[in-house]
């Protein structure tokens, strides 16, 4: 394997020039850089990342917890993630909880040691009682996606989830629904709430009968969900989904019902996921600015470990907006 003094005697340089150009951290002639990047292109130089991060103190690793990325939603997340991590040098550093609290807490209680530089934690289910195990980290954490219970310990960069249930309601409220059914996972009261104010504003009450919670965020938990719907108010016109996999399990409750949508049924989901836009009707959704939501976390990270200082405790909400597509209309009953 080509060592660092390899890749200096080709390029004719000292051993500490290849280190500052590897490093980024001591500035070196344009010219004599790219004679050590060909350098190490041509010998095939890896450089030696646990030396590396003895010396410097830095692993240029930052982690990042997310639910699952079995769903679109977090793989966006992650992908997002990874893409400014790479422009910056840095790698990542992926963590599934699986929506297993002690999973969650086993990772955490890991990462209270200096194995990364920076830790971003997304999504909050099962997380917000494990928080604590942070505290005495001695890198940067931040939060994104987070919708229940926002800490203030901890910087938060995520989207109005009110403002999207709100938007939901006002779409099917302009249309004429009355009769409707929310279908949720557990931890999205915030989306619902918003949901309620929207019918609220026009004097209507949602009552607790029309929520039906999904035993889990799947098209099967999205398809049990809407037959109970289905079987409390058979003549509902119109459901609206917090995940749009609950949609999509909807979709085909509906399809099997023998409800036609829209015409029978309108259907509103969250998130905007690409898989959305294939469904038959084409799905009208929230859409949630998730890549710019792990965009905007990463680069606050990556500005605090540059400067080594803490990170500022703040709120950024992103705004959602409503995709109309083909499966809402007015009711026809």
């Amino acid at each position: 394997m080509a060592t660092m003094q390899d890749v200096a005697d080709r390029a004719g340089v000292t051993k500490q020039t290849v280190s500052n150009v590897i490093s980024g951290r001591v500035p070196v002639r344009p010219a004599t850089a790219a004679k050590v990047r060909a350098a190490i292109a041509e010998l095939g130089y890896t450089p030696n990342l646990v030396a590396r991060s003895l010396a410097t103190g830095s692993t240029k690793t930052v982690g990042l917890f997310v639910p699952t990325v079995a769903g679109a939603f977090y793989a966006d997340v992650v992908e997002a993630a990874e893409d400014v991590l790479e422009e910056h040098g840095y790698h990542l550093l992926l963590c599934t909880t699986r929506l297993d609290g002690e999973r969650a807490r086993r990772h955490l209680a890991g990462l209270t040691s200096r194995s990364v530089d920076a830790l971003l934690i997304a999504g909050d289910r099962d997380l917000n009682d494990h928080l604590p195990l942070l505290a005495g980290a001695r890198f940067p954490v931040a939060l994104c996606a987070w919708e229940t219970g926002t800490p203030d310990a901890f910087p938060v960069v995520t989207v109005d989830y009110e403002q999207a249930g709100y938007l939901a309601g006002r779409h099917l409220r302009g249309l004429g629904h009355e009769r409707v059914a929310v279908l949720a996972s557990p931890d999205h009261t915030t989306r619902l709430a918003g949901f309620r104010r929207a019918f609220a504003a026009d004097g209507l009450d949602l009552p607790d009968s029309a929520v039906h919670i999904a035993a889990e965020p799947t098209m099967a938990g999205g398809f049990e969900a809407a037959n109970a719907a289905f079987a409390a108010d058979p003549g509902l016109t119109a459901v609206f989904a917090t995940h749009d996999v609950l949609a999509l399990g909807t979709l085909e409750a509906a399809r099997i019902s023998g409800r036609s949508v829209p015409r029978d049924l309108s259907v509103v989901g969250h998130d905007d996921n690409p898989d959305v836009r294939l469904a038959r009707p084409a799905l009208t959704t929230v859409a949630i600015p998730k890549r710019e939501m792990a965009r905007q976390a990463i680069e606050l990270l990556l500005r605090a470990v540059a400067k080594s200082t803490p990170v500022v405790n703040s709120l950024q909400l992103l705004r959602p907006e409503l995709i109309v597509r083909d499966s809402t209309c007015p009711p026809t009953i």
